[in-house]
Formats: C-alpha cells, structure tokens, sequence
C-alpha cells in the first residue's frame, strides 16, 4: 500500500502537503484536522520554536508575524519564517493549540541552518553513496525547479499562479474526504520527485532527514493515526520515503553549529509578496488575506473594497460601477472556464469599469489593496533583546508606533514630545536602524526648529535591532558607544568624522561629543586635500545651528568650523588650477557647498557674537562680542576676495571662474554693471568656444531668472550663441543642455518668448533696463478680450 492510499485509509500518520501561503490549502488543513482529530501536530519549522508557539495562542498576537531566529554571537546572521492569517501552517497551529494539541516542528534546527553553506553539503571527497541508493543522472547540472510551475505546464496552464487558484484556492472544502486532495498532491509531488530528484534543492535532503527523525519520534510515541504532519507539498515524498534512521543521522552528522535564539516579530504584507525577494512569496498577500477572510460573495466584496479606496481618492466611482464591474468579472470567468473569478479577472473588470481603462489607479490598488500594507503584532510576552524592549518603551512613550504603510512626519522640536521623537529616530539612525529618513518639509521650512520624517517599519529592522543590542541594552547607551567606537576604534575619513558629529548633535549625545570633537580637531588639522576638506565644511558647519533650538553647545564646533573655513579659504585657488572638465565639475560642487557653509557660519558666529555680548557690562565680555563679530566679518571678507580673484583668473577653468562670478553677484558684491564686462569679455571672439560655455554653465547654473530680469545678459549670451561656429556648435550643446535643463520649465519657456521677440533681445544704451522683455507698453486690444469673461465671474453690475 503506497502512503498516500495508508493516509486516506487512515493508517498512516497524516501528512498534509501545502503550499505555504495560500487561503484554500487553509481551509483545506483546517477540515482535514478536524476530520482526523490527531494528537499530535508537526509543522514545518525550526525545532527552537517549540518554546515559543505557545504565544500563537495569545489574544496580542495578530497576524502576519514571522519566526526570526538569530546567531547569539552574529546577531546579522538570521533567518526568518514567515506566517500570514491564511497560512496553513499558522491555521493548524491555532486548530492545535486551541484544543491542547501538542505542536512540534519539525525541520532543521536553526543552529545548524544559520551556519550551514553551500561549502558544506558538498559531498566528501571518497564518500560512499547512501545503502540502496543510485547515483542521480545530471545531478552535477541540477537546476532548481519549481514543483508549482512544473505541474501547471503538465496541466496545460502558462501561468503557475492562475493554475493553482483553480486547482486549490478557488475549491470548495465540502467534499466527502477532505483528506484525498493532499493524497492527490502528495502522489503528484512525488512523480516530480522521481524525475527531478531534490530538484536543485541541495539543503533540502539534509532538511528532509531531520523531518523524519522527528517524525519517528512522534509515530512512536503516539502512533500513526494520532500524528499529523503539515508541510511544503514538495517534502511529502521524502518523508514516506524508505530510509533507516541511522542513515539519516549520519547525513546531520558532522553540521556546522551555532548558538541560535528564536522569537516572534511582526510582519507584513509588503513583505509575504514574491517582488520583495522572499523565496515562498507570492504575487498577491492581499488579496489571498481577502479570500479567506470573506464570509461569503469574496468578489462581491472586493469589487466594494476596491471601490471605497478609489473614493477615498477622489475618484468618482458608485454602486452602478461596483454592480457592473463584478458581472464583467463573473463573465471573464464563464469565458475562461475558471470556477471563479480570480484576480485576474477581478483587475481586468476594475481596470475596463472603475478606472475607464487606465493603468494609473491600478497602481494604487496594487500597492494598497492586492499587496497590501497590514503589519502584525505580537504580545509583550515573546523573547526579545533589552534593546528592543527598550525601544518600544520609547515609542510608546513618544507616541510614535511602527506601522508598515510609508507616512510623512513633521517635527516642531520646539515642542517637547516632537524634540524626543526627533531624538529617537536619530539615535536609531546612528544604530543603523533605518525606520525613519530625514525628508524635504512640506511646509517648504528653512528653521532649524522643523524637521520632515518619512517612516515605515521594515520587518528586517528587528534584525538590525538585535545587531545593535551588542552596543547597549538602551538606545541612548548603544547610540553613545557606537559613536564612541566609529571615531576610536577605525579611521573614517574626514567627511564622515563631521557627519558623526552632526549625528550626535542632532541626536544629543553629550558623552560621545568629546571624543569625536577630539578626533574631528586631528583629522581636520591633518588633513590637506582642500576637496575633502570642503566636503566636510557644510555637515560641520549646520550642526553650529543645532545649539540654538536643542540647548547644545556647539561653540566648540564652531571655532572648528571656523579653521576648517579659512583652511579652506586658503587652499582652494591653487587646487583648483590645471584641472580638467571633470575635476572642475567636482570643484564647482565643492565650491558652493563651501560658499553656502561660510556664510551660514559668519551669520551664526556674529548671532553668537551678540547673544554673548548683551546686558554684558563687562569688558572681557564686550571684548567677546567685538572679537566673534570681527572673526566672523574678517573671514567672509576673506572670503569674498578669494572669490574675486578666482573670477579674475585666466588661469582657471572657465567653470569655475563663472561660477565664482555668478555668486559674487547674487551676494551683492558684483555689479550689474561689472557682471556684464566680465560676461563680454568671456563672450569675445578671441575666446576659445568651449572655454566660453564652460563659463556660461558656470554662471547660469542653479537658476534662469538671472536672465529674465536682465537682458543685457540675455543679449550676450544670445549674441554669442548666434555667432559660435558651426563646426564648435556641436560640441558646446551639451553643456548649454546640461546649463538650461535645470531651469523651470516656466523659465525656460519665458527665455524663449524673450529671443523669439528681437526687439526684447538687445543691449540697453546707458545700462538702463528695457522694460519686462514682453514688449513695449499695453496691448489695449488684447486686454479687452477678457473683459466679457470677467463680468461674468463678477456679476452684471461689477461696472466692468
């Protein structure tokens, strides 16, 4: 008797083959069990669970969560088995635990299966091939296949997903033994696996041997018919197979070993789908969680699920819409010959109904609907590292709760809970634990008193969570000795010593401050490239600003910034002589983030100057003042010759002597008058072409409406262009492309009504301006041309 036709007569222990996400294999282990009553439960997973499945059972835990177990000493080193509401796994364990059943799992422990590799299921050199067994064919060329696939092109289906909806999901479970569909698959897996051998799958005979060893252990202790097993379809065969349990500890001999932990985290949707990289995924977790959770009429609901997101934003859909887009999806299905109207179905009819034809909704109900974004929950009680229970005392203290849909949060630090959220999400942050990103304001806010979130919470983030716990039980702790650790124990370059000290300003971290002040003072005065030491200016010089609004001081950073300025100041005319385009693309980026940072810092350190000097009546402190005012004025005066001279300089490259230019101007320290000479000269003809755009892009860069309103400007750059040689033509267009495609589209279509019109487009006698450059005076025709639209906007009597 084969082990299937044992299963179905009830001889033999029960083993229920599924696939691991899927709302029909659900239903269908759900009346299995219910129809045989086992004593016993085994399921697929690692052995370390059997001290936490108990907690399945909790009111707190809520679905999707997922098994994470971790390396005790490599905590990054994990692995993660995931269970969703219409898990079939998760449906037996909640049938087991309900009425006392014992659960077991069964699958390799997961101290072996963090520390195996590829490495070690190669087969040792001389080994002797298994009692009874043959060498496979190919099975150096074994290519991983999927069972699913395969048996949907023997059925005849281009499409696994669509065939297993019909042969499984789409089912009913009233039938007269729910038991003969696992026997039918498990028959079916086990033709594959005589064809295919492990399929590619070289973990799994290791696996499978650990299955049956445990299997053994539950038959013997409560017989056959009591015991239950429910697992991947494709691991059915291997445990029916005729193997003695000698030989199958002789293939766990020997594994590789770790110390493991295991806990329950929670999960997501977003996460169960195949297109986040997860092996068992599957295309649509959402809508699955839809199917088995309908009581009745699953498209009817849908369709009306669909209908109230689409409303949501704003677009017109009504009960007419919801009633005919299920009737074109019923149809589909009568055409396709499907036993119910499938996804597939379901997107064509919102697609041809709801959304009028159009893609574009069909990504949002995609994304929050098909996909999905439902994090779970798991109770207070489950195994977790003082770091993570630490952390989740700060959420709940800052009101801030993880969630797995992406939001935007603004922060007035002004306010006391948003200063700590603020706190938090840095220190996580410096922890590398990413669950928020510091985003553009909405409000378009400049202060240093807001700040723009964008969260959401990955599950992998309990990972990194558990990675962190190794720098402290706390947040703030860990936070502290890992910026403790960056500046003392490795040698980060410049750039990222500054952004450290940004980080814990932002983070207020006062016991890590000295030490990476400390190393920031040495790095700085070491170091002698003027690009890195530019690099490095902006970050320094914004965690000045930080002092204000968080109560840090921050004057020691400050007279930091101050040398790193002038170290700056100093260096950067020759370091930018000889370079080439490249070079001189990556000095203009350096360039402007410097420009930006000096100023930001003489207006700071003058505040600072002041703030210092008043209600003080005394001449120490009044020196203070005058010397924090004269530092700060002496060093962007400094600053601005340094600038001067480069815009003067043949010697440089035209990009960088434009841009020089182009800032001194919108600083007010170059004249109209004076910008205008230094572009004619540039512009002449004994300037070599290329040199001359390279200029242009320079001056030009970051904005257009330099051009708007001065169209003295606009007529030498429109004069030069019209008189560049054809054969240099070609080869300026890419910069002039590069130089104008940063402008608004608004811009640049003003700029070419203005060369369009040539009497707007001319150098001005006497330097005066000439009007707006969109033409000269009222068109009085054109404007009466509006006056009946306004009197009926207005009203009759508005005396237009």
């Amino acid at each position: 008797m084969t082990a299937a036709a044992a299963e179905k007569d009830g001889g033999g222990p029960l083993l229920l083959g599924v696939r691991h996400h899927g709302p029909g294999s659900a239903r269908a282990v759900r009346a299995a069990l219910a129809a045989r009553e086992p004593e016993v439960l085994l399921v697929e997973g690692p052995p370390e669970a059997d001290a936490v499945v108990q907690l399945a059972a909790d009111e707190q835990m809520v679905p999707p969560v997922a098994l994470l177990a971790h390396a005790v000493n490599e905590p990054g080193k994990a692995a993660f088995w995931p269970l969703a509401e219409f898990s079939p796994e998760w449906v037996a364990i909640r049938w087991a635990l309900e009425r006392g059943v014992p659960v077991r799992f069964m699958d390799l422990p997961a101290a072996h299966a963090l520390a195996l590799t590829d490495a070690d299921l190669e087969p040792e050199a001389g080994a002797e091939p298994e009692e009874g067994a043959e060498p496979e064919e190919g099975a150096e060329d074994a290519v991983r296949i999927d069972p699913i696939a395969v048996l949907a092109e023997t059925a005849g289906y281009d499409d696994p997903e669509r065939w297993w909806e019909d042969v499984v999901e789409h089912r009913g479970v009233g039938r007269a033994d729910p038991v003969a569909p696992f026997a039918a698959l498990g028959e079916a897996m086990g033709a594959l696996r005589e064809a295919h051998g492990d399929g590619g799958h070289r973990r799994d005979l290791v696996r499978e041997a650990h299955m049956r060893l445990r299997l053994r252990e539950a038959r013997k202790e409560f017989g056959d018919a009591a015991t239950a097993v429910v697992c991947g379809a494709w691991h059915v065969p291997a445990l029916t197979a005729r193997t003695t349990a000698t030989a199958d500890r002789q293939l766990l001999k020997g594994l590789p070993k770790v110390k493991a932990e295991i806990t329950w985290v929670p999960w997501t949707h977003r996460r169960l789908a195949r297109r986040s990289g997860y092996g068992a995924g599957i295309v649509s977790p959402g809508w699955y969680s839809h199917l088995f959770s309908a009581p009745d009429r699953p498209v009817e609901r849908w369709m009306t699920k669909v209908a109230g997101l689409l409303r949501e934003e704003d677009r017109g859909v009504s009960s007419a819409h919801v009633i005919e887009a299920v009737r074109l999806a019923d149809t589909l299905a009568a055409m396709r010959g499907r036993p119910l109207a499938g996804l597939t179905e379901t997107t064509d009819a919102i697609r041809a109904v709801m959304c009028e034809g159009s893609d574009v909704p069909l990504g949002l109900i995609q994304d929050r609907l098909i996909v999905g974004d439902v994090l779970g929950e798991v109770p207070d009680a489950a195994p977790a590292v003082p770091l993570q229970r630490d952390l989740a005392r700060q959420q709940r203290s800052v009101r801030l709760k993880p969630e797995a849909a992406e939001r935007e949060l603004d922060l007035d630090l002004r306010k006391e809970t948003d200063a700590a959220r603020s706190r938090l999400l840095h220190r996580l942050r410096l922890l590398g634990v990413d669950w928020g990103e510091p985003s553009r304001s909405r409000t378009e806010s400049t202060g240093t008193f807001r700040e723009s979130w964008r969260l959401r919470w990955e599950p992998e983030l309990s990972v990194r969570v558990a990675e962190a716990g190794v720098w402290g039980t706390t947040v703030h702790e860990a936070a502290v000795a890992k910026a403790r650790s960056q500046v003392l124990e490795s040698d980060p370059p410049l750039a990222e010593v500054t952004a450290l000290a940004e980080l814990c300003l932002l983070a207020e971290l006062p016991e890590a401050l000295p030490d990476v002040m400390r190393v920031l003072a040495d790095r700085a005065a070491l170091e002698s490239d003027v690009g890195r030491l530019a690099q490095a200016l902006p970050a320094l010089v914004r965690t000045v600003r930080y002092g204000d609004v968080r109560g840090t001081d921050a004057r020691a950073l400050g007279r930091v910034a101050e040398g790193l300025a002038e170290r700056v100041c100093v260096g950067l005319p020759p370091a930018c002589v000889g370079l080439d385009d490249e070079g001189a693309r990556d000095m203009r980026a350096h360039l402007d983030a410097a420009h930006q940072a000096v100023g930001l810092l003489a207006r700071e350190r003058t505040g600072e100057g002041e703030s210092e000097g008043a209600g003080a009546g005394a001449d120490e402190e009044t020196g203070g003042q005058d010397g924090a005012e004269g530092t700060a004025a002496g060093l962007m005066e400094r600053w601005r010759a340094m600038l001067r001279g480069l815009a003067r300089r043949d010697l440089m490259p035209g990009l960088l002597r434009g841009r020089c230019a182009r800032l001194l101007l919108d600083d007010g320290q170059l004249s109209d008058d004076e910008a205008a000479r230094l572009m004619g000269l540039v512009l002449s003809p004994g300037t070599p072409t290329a040199d001359a755009a390279a200029w242009i892009e320079g001056f030009l860069a970051g904005g257009g409406m330099l051009l708007l309103h001065d169209e003295r400007l606009l007529a030498l750059v429109d004069g030069w262009l019209s008189g560049v040689p054809g054969d240099a033509f070609t080869d300026v267009l890419p910069l002039l492309r590069r130089t104008f495609a940063e402008y608004e589209p608004g811009v640049r279509r003003s700029l070419g009504e203005l060369v369009r019109r040539p009497s707007a487009v001319r150098a001005v006698p006497g330097g005066s301006m000439a009007g707006t450059g969109f033409g000269q005076g009222l068109d009085a025709e054109r404007a009466d041309a509006v006056l009946e639209t306004v009197r009926l906007l207005l009203g009759e009597g508005a005396g237009v």
